[in-house]
């Protein structure tokens, strides 16, 4: 009688391991992610991994470069506008899939090569457009704070779809004392119970705030250094 073959069993790699971490982490949260449990979901033991990772804190960041390489890095070749909303909206798309990343970006004590090309690509964006050093940096942390905290923000909103943005706003009117908060009573009506209305919606609109303020700040510093 003839034995059964067995399927050749994958050989475990430090890809696999941030692959799989990353699935958790993306169906329990950060928080139910454990060497134990990651060992299980690749069918080794926990020991295992640490052939591949030094500790918890080296599989994190591994991690948070795993999904900063997804981000779309701003081309050279376009216009500093274009690129930095590009990759902005990349960026936030890239936090909406693992919303576990914005409390984890600034606990990684040695970022990887992914990070650091993705940093250092932005800051040249900001530079080959004629951003000063100092307005750079101001540029990079206005445009990366926005899009952190929106994507916190809507994270934590139960307003995911139009349906739902519409029942918590009927919900809210129904016992919202309307002459006590009329401008709240105004923007529900007027906007969050239009049709069409998802919160997801405001990000390009604010993006776009943010991205005018920055090219009023560069035409500023420009024309007072008697550029352009």
């Amino acid at each position: 009688m003839a034995k059964a073959e067995t399927a050749p069993r994958v050989p475990l790699t430090r890809e696999r391991i941030l692959n799989m971490a990353i699935e958790l982490a993306d169906a329990r949260g950060i928080g139910g992610l454990t060497m134990r449990g990651l060992g299980e979901a690749l069918g080794v033991e926990a020991m295992s991994l640490y052939n591949h990772v030094a500790n918890k804190a080296a599989l994190l960041n591994g991690m948070v470069d795993a999904v900063f390489a997804e981000i779309e890095l701003p081309s050279h070749s376009d216009h500093w506008r274009t690129a930095i909303r590009k990759r902005s909206v990349s960026f936030y798309e890239v936090l909406m899939r693992h919303p576990w990343v914005s409390g984890l970006r600034d606990s990684a004590t040695q970022p990887g090569a992914s990070t650091l090309r993705h940093h250092d690509r932005v800051i040249g964006t900001f530079r080959n457009a004629g951003f000063t050093v100092a307005l750079t940096a101001h540029a990079f942390s206005l445009v990366d704070s926005y899009i952190y905290g929106f994507a916190l923000q809507e994270a934590a909103l139960p307003l995911a779809t139009e349906e739902q943005s519409a029942e918590v706003a009927e919900a809210m009117m129904s016992q919202l004392p309307v002459a006590e908060f009329p401008y709240l009573a105004e923007l529900t009506v007027e906007h969050v119970m239009q049709p069409g209305y998802q919160y997801s919606n405001e990000f390009a609109v604010g993006l776009d705030l943010v991205l005018d303020s920055l090219e009023a700040a560069l035409a500023k510093e420009q024309g007072a250094a008697g550029i352009g």
